[in-house]
Formats: C-alpha cells, structure tokens, sequence
C-alpha cells in the first residue's frame, strides 16, 4: 500500500447501487462503504474533480435489471459537465460506454476507483484504466464485495476482506492503493480547471 497523496482529477464510483448496498443481498459492511463513497464524491465536487457513477444494467429478473429498485444508483448525482452516469453491461466500465470519452475530453490524467463488487467491475475497470496510461488510485475502504462461498473438495469460504485485498493485488504495481478514502486529494482536470 501507497500513502500517496498526489491528486486525482476524477472519481469512479462503481456499481453503487441500491440492490448492492441495501437489504439482505447488500455487500458485508456496507454503511461503511455507503460513508466512504459519499465522503469521497462530496470531496472530489468540491476539489472540481469530474465525478463518474457507473451504473450496470443487469440482465432480466436480476436485482440490478433496468427500472428495478436494486439499479438505482444509491447516491445523488448531480448531472452536468463534472459529474456524470455512464451504463453498462459488462463488468468494464470502458467496454462500449462513454467513459473513455469523458475522461479524455476533460483531460484526466490521473482517477481514483471505489464501488462494488471488487473482483468483478471495481477490477475490470481499473485495470483498463491502467492499461489506457491512467495514475490508478484505489483506496482500500471504498470498495467491497461478498464472500466466495466454500467449494467441496477445493476451498473453504473466502472472506469478502480478503476477495477485496485480492483484486487489489491483481491489478499488479502501477495500481496505487491507500488505505483510507479519506488519503484521497482531488483537484480539477486540466481542461476543466
């Protein structure tokens, strides 16, 4: 882990959404994700950073299914040129999106991730974004997921704190991972501020 405090100029906030963080299906801990993604966009408009909310559009019947409950977005948003929501089908956030094209239009350089599941889309999107040349920053407590179930013959359970520390660690060591989402500095993209 990185105790890094270079700023970022945007926010991924990924798949933060009501069937994720609320009821009996919500990920282990989630009020505490809930706290840290909040403080992290509060910080992150108030530093100009461009604030992204990734929204899946899960499959039919699923909790995340378009116009469910479960897929809306469990924070405000506050539309318009530095804050936005871009849908997805795939884990990736930047697979056929807009997301690509809003961070190059702004000019960021540098971004931070945080949301839901960290294995799945807090991962896949990360990684693309380093594979695009992006500063990734990951703070530890924003993201979460659930246990792996045991598997017969295989492995026992696998703690969701230890799934999460995983895909952190997978994204290899261009990925910058603090420890709290309050060691997070904000500041405009270049062609915004």
């Amino acid at each position: 882990m990185t105790s890094s405090v270079r700023p970022v100029e945007a926010l991924l906030v990924v798949d933060v959404q009501r069937a994720a963080v609320r009821g009996d299906r919500a990920v282990p801990e989630s009020a505490r994700l809930v706290d840290r993604t909040a403080d992290l966009i509060a910080r992150a408009r108030r530093g100009g950073a461009l604030v992204v909310h990734i929204q899946n559009d899960g499959a039919p019947g699923a909790d995340d299914e378009p116009g469910t409950p479960g897929w809306e977005l469990h924070h405000p948003v506050r539309p318009g040129p530095a804050e936005a929501v871009v849908r997805k089908i795939e884990d990736d956030g930047f697979h056929e999106t807009s997301l690509g094209g809003l961070l190059a239009d702004a000019g960021v350089r540098a971004l931070a991730v945080c949301g839901v599941m960290s294995e799945m889309c807090v991962q896949a999107t990360a990684r693309t974004a380093l594979a695009r040349g992006y500063r990734v920053v990951m703070p530890h407590d924003a993201h979460a997921t659930h246990d792996i179930p045991a598997a017969p013959g295989i492995s026992d359970a696998i703690p969701a704190a230890a799934v999460s520390r995983v895909a952190e660690w997978g994204l290899g060591s261009d990925l910058e991972v603090v420890a709290h989402a309050s060691d997070v500095v904000f500041t405009a993209p270049p062609r915004r501020g």
